[in-house]
C-alpha cells in the first residue's frame, strides 16, 4: 500500500471525489449494476472506477459475494473517512447558504417524543428571530444509547435524555453531549381525576391507583418503582406501560388514572390536556437532556445558532422553576 508521503504525488492525484461517490454508491446499493443504474452509466464503468481505486491504494476494498459486495476492512476505514469528506462539504455549502443570507438556515434534529414539547419551544423562538431557518426532524428511538443517525452524519444533533452525566462531555468516542436542563419525571393527573384538589398526599395512598408509565427500562418507569421501594412499598403494576408521552398524557387527561411525565412536557401542555402534577415527590434521580453531537464535527452556524438557543431555553427551565419555590 502507497505510504503516506506519497500522497502528493501518487494519491492526492489520482483519487477523485467523484470516484469516492462511487464507491460510497456501491455499497449503499449492494451491488455494482444497482449503483451503475442509479447513477445513469454503465456496470462495467462501475467497475473501472473500483478497480482504479484498488490499484491506486493498493489495498481489495471490495469483497464479492453471492449476495452482492461488501467492504472489507479496508474499505470500511476508507468509508468512514469518505462519510465525513461528504459531510463536510456539504456543511460548507450550508455555511455559504448561511453566511448569505444569516436568517436563515437548515438544521436537522434528532429527537425522541419525551422531547418534543422542549424543541417546540426552541424552535417557536428561533423563527421569531429567523423566519427563513428551516428544520427537518427526526423522530429517533427512545431509550437508546445509540445514536446511528448521528454516525451517518444524517442529522446535526440529537436531543436525549440520558441515564446519566458524561464524563467531560463526552458520551462516547465519537459524541459528544452537552447538558442543557435537569427534567424529573412528575406524577400528573387529569380534571377527572378525585386527587386533583388533593393539596397534600400520602404515596401509600397511591398504591393500587391505576398509573400510565413507561417499561421500566426507561427512567420514567425507574423513578416510580424507586418512589414506592424507598417508602418499603410494593411498586403499582402499569395498567398502560408504554414509551409514547402522548398517550399517557391523553389517557390521564380522560379517566382516573395517574400519569408520569416530564416536566419540560408540562410546560408546554399541562395546560391543553388540563394536567395538574400531584404534590409528590417521585424520585430524585437526575434526568438530564442533553444536545448530543459528533465529536470535532464542525457545525454550521445555524446549528450553533440553535444549540445556543436550546441552553437559553434549558436555563429559563430552571428560572422558572426557582421562582415558583419563591
Amino acid at each position: 500500500m502507497p505510504r503516506i508521503t506519497q500522497w502528493e504525488a501518487h494519491i492526492g492525484r489520482r483519487v477523485r471525489l467523484r470516484d469516492l461517490f462511487v464507491l460510497l454508491t456501491v455499497v449503499e446499493c449492494g451491488s455494482m449494476a444497482k449503483a451503475a443504474s442509479q447513477l445513469g452509466v454503465s456496470t462495467p464503468s462501475i467497475s473501472e472506477v473500483i478497480a482504479d481505486l484498488e490499484h491506486t491504494l493498493g489495498v481489495r476494498l471490495l469483497d464479492r459475494t453471492p449476495k452482492g459486495v461488501v467492504p472489507t476492512r479496508y474499505g470500511e476505514a476508507f468509508l468512514i473517512r469518505g462519510h465525513a469528506v461528504f459531510d463536510e462539504l456539504r456543511q460548507g455549502f450550508r455555511d455559504i447558504e448561511f453566511i448569505s443570507d444569516p436568517a436563515a438556515g437548515e438544521v436537522r434534529i434528532g429527537c425522541s417524543e419525551s422531547l418534543i414539547a422542549f424543541l417546540v419551544l426552541v424552535i417557536e423562538s428561533l423563527l421569531k428571530k429567523n423566519p427563513r431557518m428551516r428544520f427537518h426532524v427526526r423522530q429517533v428511538h427512545w431509550p437508546t444509547v445509540e445514536f446511528p443517525e448521528l454516525h451517518a452524519r444524517t442529522i446535526d444533533l440529537t436531543l436525549a435524555r440520558l441515564a446519566g452525566l458524561p464524563a467531560n462531555g463526552r458520551f462516547d468516542e465519537d459524541l459528544e453531549a452537552e447538558i442543557l436542563f435537569d427534567d424529573p419525571f412528575s406524577a400528573v393527573v387529569g380534571p377527572n381525576s378525585k386527587w386533583r384538589r388533593r393539596r397534600k398526599i400520602d404515596l401509600g395512598e397511591l398504591v393500587n391507583e391505576a398509573w400510565l408509565v413507561t417499561p421500566h427500562d426507561v427512567l420514567a418507569g425507574r423513578v416510580v418503582d424507586d418512589a414506592f421501594e424507598r417508602r418499603g412499598l410494593k411498586p403499582p403494576d402499569a395498567v398502560v406501560a408504554c414509551y409514547s408521552t402522548n398517550l399517557r398524557a391523553n389517557l390521564a387527561s380522560r379517566g382516573q388514572s395517574i400519569a408520569v411525565l416530564p416536566r419540560s412536557y408540562l410546560l408546554l401542555s399541562a395546560e391543553r390536556y388540563s394536567l395538574k402534577q400531584l404534590p409528590i415527590q417521585l424520585s430524585a434521580i437526575r434526568s438530564p437532556v442533553a444536545v448530543v453531537t459528533v465529536r470535532n464535527r464542525t457545525l454550521t452556524p445555524a446549528v450553533e445558532v440553535f444549540i445556543e438557543c436550546a441552553r437559553e431555553i434549558g436555563r429559563s427551565l430552571f428560572a422558572e422553576k426557582r421562582a415558583r419555590k419563591g
